[in-house]
Order: C-alpha cells, then sequence, then structure tokens
C-alpha cells in the first residue's frame, strides 16, 4: 500500500510532464495514458520560464552553506552541551533554552524578522542561511547531545593525559566519531532548507534570488493552468532531492536512533 502511496503521483506528475496539451482529456483514461510520444519540450519551456539553472544555483548554494554551518556550530554546541548538562545548572537551562525553540512557530517570528532582516541589510541568501542556522539548532543540538551518550568519555580523558587541548580533543577524536550523526544531520537539514518556500518568501527580494520552491510558486501563480508545463516544472524541482533522499535515506533512519534520548 506504502509503495502505491509514493508510486502513483511519481507516475502521473511524469506521465502529464510529458504529455502535450492536445493529449490532456477530461476523462480518466486520458489523464493516465501514456504519452503518445516523449518530448522533453515541456521540460525546455519550463526551465526557460522559471530561470531554471539559476534558481538551482541559489537553493544549492543556501542549502550547502547552511548544511556546513549547521555541522560545525551545532555539533561543538551540542558536545559542550552534552558533556557538561549533568552536573551543572547552568548548561542544562542553555540546553532546555535551546530545544525549546522547537516549540516556537515561524509564524510567530515573521514580521520582527522581516523587519530586523531588513534594516541589518539581510534580506538576501545570507540572511536566509543565518535564518536556518538558528531554525535548525534545537533539532540538531538535540540529536548531537543524544548521540553524545554512545561515546564513551574515557577517549578524550586518555587524550588530556597526553596533553591535548579540548580544542583539539574535540577535533581530532569526537568531531570523526559523529560522523554517521553529521550525516543524518547534513540530510535533515538538506531537506528542510530545499523544500522550505516561506522563509525566503519573506526574507529575500526575489527575482534573481529565488530558490527552486520559490520559482515554483511564481511559476504556479502565472501558469497554474498549463498542467503539463507545471508538472514539468515540478518534476525538475523534485529531482535533485528526491535522488538525494534515495541515496542518503539509511542515514536519517540511523542517525535519529542512535541520537535518540535513551
Amino acid at each position: 500500500m506504502r509503495l502505491i502511496t509514493i508510486a502513483f503521483p511519481l507516475y502521473l506528475t511524469v506521465v502529464i510532464a510529458f504529455k502535450q496539451p492536445s493529449e490532456m482529456t477530461n476523462s480518466i483514461s486520458g489523464i493516465l495514458s501514456l504519452p503518445s510520444s516523449w518530448s522533453l519540450e515541456n521540460f525546455r519551456e519550463a526551465m526557460r520560464v522559471t530561470d531554471f539553472w539559476n534558481s538551482l544555483g541559489n537553493s544549492l548554494f543556501i542549502t550547502l552553506v547552511t548544511v556546513a554551518l549547521s555541522i560545525v556550530i551545532h555539533s561543538m554546541i551540542g558536545y559542550a552541551i552534552g558533556r557538561n548538562k549533568a552536573h551543572s545548572k547552568g548548561y542544562n537551562l542553555v540546553y532546555l533554552y535551546i530545544v525549546s525553540g522547537m516549540f516556537v512557530p515561524f509564524a510567530i517570528l515573521m514580521m520582527p524578522l522581516v523587519k530586523q532582516t531588513a534594516q541589518m541589510g539581510l534580506n538576501n541568501r545570507f540572511g536566509v542561511i543565518l535564518l536556518y542556522v538558528v531554525f535548525y539548532m534545537p533539532m540538531n543540538v538535540l540529536l548531537y547531545t543524544g548521540y553524545l551518550k554512545n561515546i564513551p568519555i574515557a577517549l578524550e580523558e586518555a587524550a588530556c593525559v597526553d596533553g591535548a587541548s579540548t580544542w583539539t580533543t574535540y577535533w581530532k577524536i569526537v568531531f570523526p566519531i559523529m560522523r554517521p550523526m553529521h550525516a543524518t544531520v547534513a540530510v535533515l537539514t538538506a531537506l528542510g532548507t530545499w523544500n522550505d518556500v516561506m522563509t525566503p518568501l519573506v526574507i529575500m527580494s526575489g527575482g534573481e534570488q529565488n530558490t527552486l520552491p520559490l520559482a515554483q510558486l511564481t511559476f504556479q501563480t502565472q501558469f497554474g493552468t498549463n498542467y503539463n508545463l507545471a508538472f514539468a516544472s515540478y518534476l525538475l524541482a523534485l529531482l535533485p532531492i528526491l535522488i538525494f533522499y534515495l541515496i542518503c535515506q539509511k542515514q536519517i533512519l540511523n542517525g535519529v536512533v542512535n541520537g535518540a534520548v535513551k
């Protein structure tokens, strides 16, 4: 049943994307039938109308930088809290404060953020990246602190005896050991960043800064009745992150399980 719920929408998307408008009818058989000729014309037109390569470049830039910063910053925060919150009320309060951010809806923060980013000149891709790093901090810190419970502290104590500083111990020992969690954080952060529409919509000025989802939203308002062109555009936006997810889905499950609070 799960396979049907996934395969049928994908089949419908692919079939309609390759069809010509003249092949679309009001009957179910006309919609579900295969195209009489498989043409890439809809995809070429969709790429032209949505400025696909520019939008793809913006999405890749924002996603990759967000993922890199999230792994570095959130892992360090998670390490500092994970190794100290058990015997420090201060660290425990900081941990609870950060994690509580998961319960704050974006709608409450939206208007103040729009005003502040505009005043600070951050109504661009860099402002969106900064916001993403903050937005994903609660979940990522929760995962990292949970995963640290699986890493014996004896490894760090041995490094300390050998004269290694906390900074060296973290980067040479702890950070490499957390590689499975890095992969999980990277996948979850990438998926959320890539698919997000609201943040770039309200923060960025649009135009050449459009991400793929934002370009799809603009496209929908202009060509929503041209289903063949619309579905071709949706498929173009879907393929990169779909391929990425299919490759990395095991890392998501393994990392979340290992990072769960036991």
